[in-house]
């Protein structure tokens, strides 16, 4: 214990029932790669270039001033320290700007790994180094107002001209300006322009270009081309999310992305692949990273919720005694245990999904996509299943926080805005669902008919129609359960949707009618594969304390999602009134089980102070000095007497004296 640590906080370290470094190095996937993190992170947090007052107290234009300023550093950083991997390079960028979001986020979230999947090797050579030279900065330009998701819906239009070999941009309406796309406002001067491609009157569908829409000298706005920032919005302050209108902006026919597809000099287009699947591999990629970052924000929240209750003494249990922590009041473990064992079910899918499109990718970019399908399917119900889950567990935590929870120096607000809009970026959540659907419906017609399955939907074939749970909570059992309600769900899903066709009614009419049961099929779908995988770490070869640790987790996990859905259980007689009753008694023993380790597998997460940027959560659980030091710092107090007194205050005074 040192000398400026909490003494309640050090008390709960102390008496943990197994070494926080060991889960670390689980989430991390090894001993070395925990240390390769630390380091490089350590790098960033240490980094006297990276200090600047905090963003709570900037204005919009500072804050996106800051943001750029960083960014350009952090690019020279990386390439001084020879760190290339894009795994590091997220640590890094990281820790050195933690909840500021990046100056050139869709550059190399989008702009790059589009051009780097989609470009012919002449197009790849002509833009790809200058953009990893950040000569080329560059955004990914899909969304419009008008429309998001629906991409057969988005209006701008590319008309290819043989005359010129040109292809026309055009923004037709209001409601077809690019609009939302990060870093198009201000920062970028190219964008990957998805538009529907038009020749000789016929439409052959969205493809992308690649449009300067800055001058590279100046950098003002190409001509034809209208730019703009949309504004503030709930977060993000420091992201020029832009729009764009194009004017009949012509293109060469070279820079339409021809990887999969091309238009030659006459006009004639080719279709280079019948694989579709083979455009959303990037996609698929994007969604799996949205899923782990999504866990990591309720993760974040959990951290800071969870030291704070051990640092925060509050009220009485028994009348007189002293005020214990709040977290010793079980209201606050069941606010706050289910959630920190959720972190990790969605931290666990989430590493999952993003190592098996590691695995599949070579064979993806070779053509073979026959296990992607699938990937695609579940990395679509993971982003959502993840971002809404760790979207209301975060506000539970603000909220167990009590008055100073609302403050920005909980760090709540930022973690928030930051995770939220993952409920809708690449891909609106309910829209994913019903995509993850799609398969699950090819693989219920596919069990009904004895064909092959899928492997993350075998338990299709199983047929148990009672539980073996009992109060030992045999991981097995729970999986079982789990799998009992997904296929279940699935079943009723592909019933209604199948009978209203065979009553008569379209096949689209169908589907939209059938739409709720279909998206309570993904999300139970995806419900079971967070449970399988949870135990499937718990099984692994590892030390016995942390396993048991592990385990007391999955369990509280498990039982909390049966008591919170229990009609699902109930309503075929998978499960008794008793059973249910039993689960909710083990959710409240497995809160006491969880308590005395529970500052430690918040400590696990290993997010340093500067990555965390709470003072509720500050590792050392010095609350409340440095809550005062954190208000001192508003611009308001940089004066005892607010100029306001004398404009208005002190003259309202002066004539009620009259």
């Amino acid at each position: 214990m040192t000398s400026t640590t909490n003494p309640d906080l050090q008390k709960e370290r102390d008496t943990a029932t197994f070494d926080p470094l060991l889960l670390t190095n689980r989430i991390d996937g090894g001993p070395e790669k925990t240390r390769r993190r630390q380091y490089i992170q350590n790098l960033a947090a240490t980094d006297p270039n990276l200090v600047h007052k905090h963003i709570s107290f900037m204005d919009r234009s500072e804050e996106y001033d800051t943001a750029v300023k960083n960014a350009c550093y952090i690019v020279k950083r990386l390439k001084e320290l020879n760190i290339t991997d894009p795994t590091e390079e997220y640590w890094y960028r990281h820790a050195a700007t933690p909840h500021e979001t990046p100056a050139f986020g869709l550059h190399n979230g989008m702009f790059l790994p589009t051009l780097r999947a989609q470009s012919t090797p002449e197009q790849y050579k002509h833009w790809v180094p200058d953009s990893e030279a950040y000569k080329l900065i560059g955004t990914y330009a899909q969304t419009e107002m008008g429309h998001g998701t629906f991409l057969r819906g988005l209006e701008t239009t590319a008309t290819y001209s043989p005359m010129t070999e040109e292809f026309i941009l055009n923004s037709p309406t209001v409601s077809s300006l690019k609009w939302w796309p990060g870093n198009l406002g201000k920062t970028t001067n190219h964008a990957v322009v998805m538009a529907h491609l038009t020749i000789a009157g016929k439409n052959y569908g969205m493809h992308g270009f690649v449009v300067q829409t800055r001058d590279m000298d100046d950098h003002t706005t190409m001509p034809g081309i209208t730019l703009g920032d949309i504004g503030p919005k709930f977060g993000y302050g420091s992201n020029d999310n832009g729009f764009m209108k194009l004017d009949h902006v012509r293109v060469p026919r070279e820079n339409m992305l021809a990887k999969f597809a091309e238009v030659k000099k006459d006009g004639t287009y080719i279709a280079k692949t019948k694989n579709t699947k083979l455009t959303y591999g990037t996609m698929v990629f994007i969604r799996a990273m949205i899923a782990g970052d999504a866990a990591r924000g309720l993760a974040q929240c959990c951290t800071i919720a969870i030291r704070y209750s051990a640092v925060r003494r509050q009220s009485e249990i028994k009348p007189g005694d002293p005020e214990p922590q709040i977290m010793d009041f079980q209201t606050q473990q069941y606010k706050l245990f289910p959630l920190l064992a959720t972190s990790y079910a969605l931290l666990f899918a989430g590493s999952s999904i993003r190592d098996t499109y590691f695995r599949i990718e070579k064979d993806i970019q070779r053509g073979d996509t026959k296990e992607l399908p699938e990937l695609h399917c579940l990395s679509s119900g993971l982003k959502a299943f993840n971002s809404w889950a760790a979207n209301s567990g975060m506000e539970v935590c603000r909220m167990s926080c009590g008055g100073h929870g609302y403050s920005q120096a909980s760090g709540f607000p930022k973690i928030y805005t930051d995770v939220t809009p993952a409920c809708t970026y690449e891909g609106e959540n309910t829209v994913l669902m019903l995509q993850c659907a799609r398969f699950l419906m090819k693989m219920a017609e596919a069990a009904v008919k004895g064909q092959p399955l899928a492997p993350t939907l075998s338990y299709l074939a199983n047929t148990s129609s009672r539980t073996s749970l009992t109060p030992q909570f045999n991981l097995d059992s729970l999986v079982a359960a789990y799998q009992h309600r997904a296929a279940r769900l699935i079943k009723a899903a592909a019933s209604r949707f199948q009978g209203l066709m065979a009553k008569g009614m379209a096949r689209e009419d169908a589907w939209n009618a059938s739409s709720v049961d279909l998206v309570r099929a993904s999300d139970a779908h995806c419900h079971q594969f967070v449970i399988s995988t949870f135990v499937s770490v718990v099984n692994e070869k590892q030390n016995k304390d942390l396993q048991k640790v592990l385990k007391d987790l999955c369990q509280l996990y498990a039982l909390y999602g049966i008591s919170k859905n229990s009609g699902d259980f109930l309503e075929d007689g998978y499960m008794t009134g008793e059973q249910i009753r039993m689960v909710e008694d083990g959710v409240l023993v497995l809160l006491a089980v969880i308590r005395p380790n529970a500052v430690t597998l918040v400590d696990a997460f290993d997010f340093n102070d500067r990555i965390l940027d709470s003072v509720l959560g500050r590792y050392d659980g010095q609350v409340y000095d440095n809550l005062l030091k954190f208000a001192q710092e508003s611009p308001l107090n940089d004066t005892d007497v607010h100029p306001s007194y004398y404009k208005y205050l002190k003259p309202l005074a002066m004539s009620s004296k009259l």
